[in-house]
């Protein structure tokens, strides 16, 4: 995929904005009633790179040849739509990585991401999305952006519940992993999960394989984060605040809870994927000699 793709003409700008102004607005109005980032998250490491900042509605998180930085939510969550909007690194971010992804603990863990593979100026991100269950990950996707991510902040969403999990940019659904336990494939939902977030040096992979290296007469390199939301089920002493325990039923009054892609979400999904999708594990048979894992025929 050529990444001209990144770059539309006015028209069909002015075209997506039309078509999307109402998921815009609604993701938009999420974020405003974020949660405060002294209250909902904890600062793990950096030696003062990471800082909060506004009263607690903006966090930065910055890197240099030194170190990175990075922070982790105070709860843990088992279930739940989480919203948060982040400004990328601009410029000659190549070799960095942001890092926004809610993960478990221990060998066998969950986890669900979105790494923003940095770029050299002028070229486009590339959004590497993941998904870990039981300690087996191998299921990434990877999304150019309709948008320069570094100009403004979007909001990157997570819909988590016992059907599937849904990757959402502003508003948009990019990717969807459904429970398919039932023809053997493990889903997250026993294992609770924290949301974390880091800005690092992955110079060795992340732009063009590692060809590409970082530029640390750049440093220090900058990504900020606003309007945090978790409408989601608190995971404390081992039961959920919404009644559900890893043997039990889960609420059914949220609209997140059960929900799934509609024909319009079906379609914006479809739209993201033919023009959007750089790599997808699903595809690539040279990988997987054996055959294409299980998830990828009944997805």
């Amino acid at each position: 995929m050529s990444p001209s793709l990144c770059s539309c003409n006015s028209q069909w700008g002015l075209l997506i904005t039309l078509l999307l102004a109402p998921l815009l607005a609604a993701a938009l109005m999420v974020g405003a009633h974020g949660g405060n980032f002294y209250q909902d998250f904890d600062i793990t490491w950096g030696d003062g790179r990471a800082k909060i900042l506004d009263g607690g509605q903006l966090v930065t998180l910055s890197l240099d040849k030194t170190s990175g930085s990075g922070f982790q939510s105070k709860n843990q969550y088992l279930f739940g739509k989480i919203d948060m909007q982040i400004k990328l690194v601009p410029g000659n971010s190549a070799g960095t990585v942001t890092a926004y992804y809610l993960s478990s603990q221990g060998p066998n863990h969950d986890e669900i991401d979105f790494e923003f593979l940095g770029n050299l100026s002028g070229d486009p991100y590339i959004l590497h999305t993941n998904l870990f269950t039981e300690g087996k990950g191998d299921r990434e996707q990877q999304f150019y952006l309709w948008f320069d991510p570094t100009k403004d902040f979007h909001t990157y969403s997570v819909i988590w519940n016992p059907l599937n999990v849904i990757y959402l940019v502003d508003g948009i659904p990019i990717r969807v992993f459904k429970n398919n336990e039932a023809i053997g494939v493990p889903f997250p939902e026993k294992q609770p999960m924290r949301l974390y977030s880091s800005l690092w040096d992955a110079e060795d992979w992340a732009t063009r394989g590692g060809l590409v290296k970082t530029d640390w007469s750049k440093a220090p390199f900058t990504a900020s984060f606003r309007n945090f939301q978790a409408n989601a089920c608190i995971w404390s002493s081992g039961k959920s605040s919404c009644g559900r325990t890893t043997t039990g039923s889960g609420p059914t009054s949220n609209g997140w809870f059960d929900q799934e892609l509609d024909a319009t979400s079906q379609r914006w999904l479809r739209w993201v994927r033919k023009n959007y999708m750089v790599y997808n594990y699903c595809t690539d048979v040279k990988r997987f000699p054996q055959g294409l894992p299980p998830e990828c025929l009944h997805s």
